[in-house]
């Protein structure tokens, strides 16, 4: 199956402040230096006299994944998305071993970079945010490859925090928690690291569901970590079992796992998933052709469906994981590590249903500066709820 991003359509994310990380220290938007470009030329200030709308830019390089989104605010709390673009990269291939990111690695994660930086000049966009995750957080020249990266595509990427990845997760996927939750557990499994937010939701409805955030994580494991720790192509039960072990001792260590213990468990409580793995996972349920996001953002996966779709993919070979629409060459040798990340959450948070979120820290980067810059402001001068 060819995944893409859809360039049309509202995305609904959360409209909320800054909120506050797991120590309660606040997160100040300005600290994280997002990036205003100014062009000058008749065109642009042509087009911002038939539309003042302002455009922003938000960009997601992971380990695995570049990511772009291209938007205008709407609605309050909404935006249209006027351009995307995502293509795998594996920047953290081979990291694991070696401790440092690959020349090779940097070349393709440099290409599509340079794609990025074409759209964001093309759509004359007022405001971006461009960020790197864990592959260059964790890499010894990940520092380098940025500066590498500004010198050869003119972007200034940002390397954050796992906190504030773990909020702009949060950010950008909370307009799918069940309005009727007590608790939520929201993870997003990347390809070198997934992030975790424990969600209290008890007390007054609020769209700042970021300062709902009761404890967070971020495990130093994903899907290309894992699969290249213990092989993605040939994956025995036993393997797998291996898998989901190693990543549930990782969250056992995880202080504040039990901060909704008595939530868990009930109908007053869901996982809400974002990333690759939840998203083929709902595409293979579906018996997709063709991925087709209207269809998988938003759907409720029950835990028994949730079971079946992992038993069924596990017990697949490399060769039938190919041959799916749903998973195909590029995922066929990572798919299994995710799953394995996946039924990790599950035996620490059951939960009677989970949410799968096509959407996750672009969507997330987008709402913060829009947020920041009061776009969604009422003419009174008060946030709009």
């Amino acid at each position: 199956m060819r995944r893409s991003d859809s360039p049309a359509g509202d995305a609904s994310p959360q409209n909320r402040p800054e909120a506050p990380g797991a120590a309660g220290k606040a997160v100040s938007y300005a600290a994280q230096k997002p990036a205003r470009t100014s062009p000058s030329d008749s065109r642009t200030e042509a087009r911002r006299e038939a539309n003042p709308a302002p455009v922003y830019a938000a960009l997601d390089l992971g380990t695995n994944n570049c990511r772009l989104l291209i938007a205008v605010p709407t609605r309050p709390g909404q935006f249209r998305v006027i351009d995307a673009f995502s293509r795998i990269v594996r920047l953290g291939e081979g990291l694991g071993r070696t401790g440092s990111l690959s020349r090779g690695a940097m070349d393709r994660a440099a290409a599509a970079l340079a794609v990025c930086a074409q759209k964001i000049s093309a759509r004359e966009v007022d405001r971006s945010w461009l960020i790197a995750t864990e592959a260059c957080r964790a890499a010894a020249n990940g520092a380098e490859f940025i500066e590498e990266v500004a010198a050869r595509t003119g972007l200034s990427l940002d390397i954050v925090p796992r906190e504030t990845e773990a909020r702009l997760a949060v950010s950008g996927c909370g307009s799918l928690i069940d309005r009727k939750a007590r608790g939520a557990v929201l993870f997003d499994i990347g390809g070198g690291s997934s992030e975790i937010a424990l969600l209290d939701l008890r007390g007054p409805y609020t769209r700042r569901l970021a300062s709902r955030i009761v404890a967070w994580t971020s495990l130093p494991v994903g899907v290309v970590t894992l699969a290249e720790r213990h092989g993605g192509r040939n994956v025995t039960p036993e393997l797998f079992e291996t898998m989901v072990a190693e990543t549930v001792a990782m969250i056992e260590a995880f202080p504040g796992r039990d901060q909704l213990a008595d939530l868990v468990g009930t109908e007053h409580f869901h996982l809400l998933g974002t990333s690759g793995t939840v998203t083929t996972l709902a595409g293979v349920h579906l018996g997709l052709e063709r991925y087709d996001r209207r269809q998988v953002d938003g759907l409720w996966l029950t835990d028994e469906e949730s079971d079946t779709l992992v038993k069924t993919i596990a017990g697949w070979s490399f060769e039938e994981r190919v041959a799916n629409p749903c998973i195909g060459s590029d995922r066929a040798d990572l798919v299994l590590a995710g799953c394995a990340i996946f039924e990790a959450i599950r035996r620490v948070w059951p939960a009677p249903a989970l949410r799968v979120a096509d959407r996750g820290l672009r969507e997330g980067i987008l709402t913060e500066m829009m947020v920041a810059d009061g776009v969604w402001r009422r003419r009174d001068g008060r946030r709009a709820n």
